[in-house]
């Protein structure tokens, strides 16, 4: 893996996410997906899956995740997973919790290749994890599926999207990552896109309260924690524990700066490449493009790579080398990728002089 040290995101992504599949037998009720039950026929075939993992193998982006829909469902994920691994590519797998995950030979995926696999719980509790899901027991397959992951030593990541509906259970869920014993806590705030709406968007002073509490447990917690698509917790970070520290604490070793298409791509299940799967700015195919011609080239993700392009307070903000705001979110809120994060509360310096911002 290369150095997270002065990474060029102008090369290539930190992270890709490729969707193998959109089929999933759950419903969630956030779903950026909008999962459906069957495989897509357009989807990409197993000759061009080995051929977009060869690319991959020429370019060495550090992080491969494998995502969906639910990765599962598809019938050679264990073949991808295996090429990609013999490619010299670090695998992650984020899979639904369904039957077919609590059967799987979690030891055989992990001699597959498999080094992290990454669970969702969006409710600290079987009531309201399953309400979310959309589908009665995904809870106790979760927690099943973190009990086989330890058996076998799998490393394995909890994600919690944060919404305005269970903002109120993070104690619980605090409480509960202590108990399961993740390597990775990641805690993900909404983006209106798919199947979630804007109205369930916390309020930008709860979350900046919530931001705080997760600071603390940063070096103190038997897990590191991190965020996806809440930038400006590394805000938080620096501000609570200093700069220098901030940078050598768990959970804040990924290149700073890295946001969706600085750092980010995603690639959709019929091959459509995006900023981030929360951004659905479809920017080329790989089934006609090489991803890294995409990623280098394309006007959009140049313009999400410069930091000076950003708008709004973001493009004022003192913090925006470290952070830059959600692109998604400011997508999903207000139509334009380059506008302000509408969940975060800081006003930069050059914010609190007079006319630094124009309507």
């Amino acid at each position: 893996m290369p150095s997270m040290d002065n990474y060029d995101f102008d090369d290539r992504p930190f992270l890709v996410f490729w969707e193998i599949t959109r089929a999933c037998a759950l419903a969630c009720s956030h779903c950026r997906a909008e999962a459906q039950s069957q495989r897509h026929p357009e989807e990409l075939d197993h000759g061009q899956a080995l051929n977009l993992i060869s690319q991959f193998a020429e370019w060495k982006p550090p992080m491969l995740i494998l995502t969906g829909g639910d990765p599962l469902m598809r019938r050679d994920v264990m073949e991808l997973i295996r090429s990609a691994t013999d490619s010299g590519l670090h695998v992650g797998l984020s899979p639904a919790a369904t039957n077919r995950l609590v059967q799987a030979d979690f030891g055989e995926l992990k001699v597959a290749g498999v080094k992290r696999m990454s669970l969702s719980l969006d409710g600290a509790t079987r009531e309201t994890h399953d309400s979310f899901r959309g589908v009665q027991g995904t809870f106790e397959r979760t927690i099943e599926a973190v009990r086989k992951a330890h058996e076998v030593g799998l490393s394995l990541q909890i994600n919690t999207t944060l919404t305005r509906s269970n903002l109120h259970e993070y104690e619980d869920f605090k409480k509960l990552m202590f108990e399961l014993k993740p390597a990775m806590w990641s805690v993900f705030l909404l983006i209106p896109t798919g199947r979630a709406g804007v109205d369930e968007l916390p309020d930008a002073e709860d979350l900046e309260r919530v931001f705080e509490d997760m600071s603390d447990l940063i070096g103190n917690a038997p897990f590191a924690v991190k965020t996806t698509e809440g930038h400006h917790f590394r805000r938080v970070v620096m501000q609570r524990k200093g700069a220098k520290e901030a940078k050598k604490r768990p959970g804040m070793k990924s290149p700073l700066g890295i946001r969706d298409g600085r750092g980010v791509m995603f690639i959709s299940h019929t091959g459509e490449v995006s900023p981030s799967g929360f951004l659905p700015m479809v920017c080329g195919n790989v089934k006609e493009t090489h991803p890294a011609e995409i990623y280098r080239h394309h006007p959009l993700f140049v313009s999400l790579r410069d930091n000076n392009a950003l708008g709004g307070k973001c493009g004022l903000c003192e913090f925006r080398t470290v952070c830059g705001g959600s692109r998604s979110r400011a997508y999903g809120v207000y139509g334009d990728p380059f506008a302000e994060d509408p969940s975060c509360v800081y006003i930069p310096k050059k914010a609190q002089q007079p006319n630094t911002i124009t309507p």
